[in-house]
């Protein structure tokens, strides 16, 4: 993929969302929708165009799992990034790929490059 991924960032603490979306950049790939709290993202996993999402668990004391539910229902791939451990995610979503917090690009890039190996990640500088 030459332009690289489209990403839906949702992570309610700004200097945190703006180093992912740096990292994200730096990997070659780019944020197209963001959101800080479950209303706007509930909107925007519904209609925005995005390849994959990285989500924050607890977006200001609400649980994700909504927005989780509709990305999985468009049948988009999505991870989370969190502090916290897969025991706070309904069992239905506790399969899905989790960066523990603080996030290293290099975790990213594997991350990335295992939810889709065909993409090509440039390595970080």
């Amino acid at each position: 993929m030459a332009d690289g991924l489209s990403v839906f960032l949702v992570e309610d603490e700004a200097l945190i969302r703006m180093m992912i979306a740096d990292m994200v950049a730096e990997l070659g790939h780019h944020v197209v929708a963001e959101a800080d709290n479950v209303r706007d993202a509930s909107a925007f996993a519904m209609t925005a165009q995005y390849d994959f999402a990285i989500l924050d668990i607890n977006l200001k004391g609400l649980y994700v799992d909504p927005v989780a539910d509709l990305i999985e229902r468009r049948g988009k791939p999505f991870l989370f990034a969190t502090g916290y451990g897969p025991e706070l995610l309904p069992s239905l979503l506790r399969r899905r790929p989790i960066l523990r917090k603080p996030i290293s690009i290099d975790q990213l890039k594997a991350m990335i490059d295992s939810l889709f190996p065909e993409a090509t990640t440039q390595a970080p500088h």
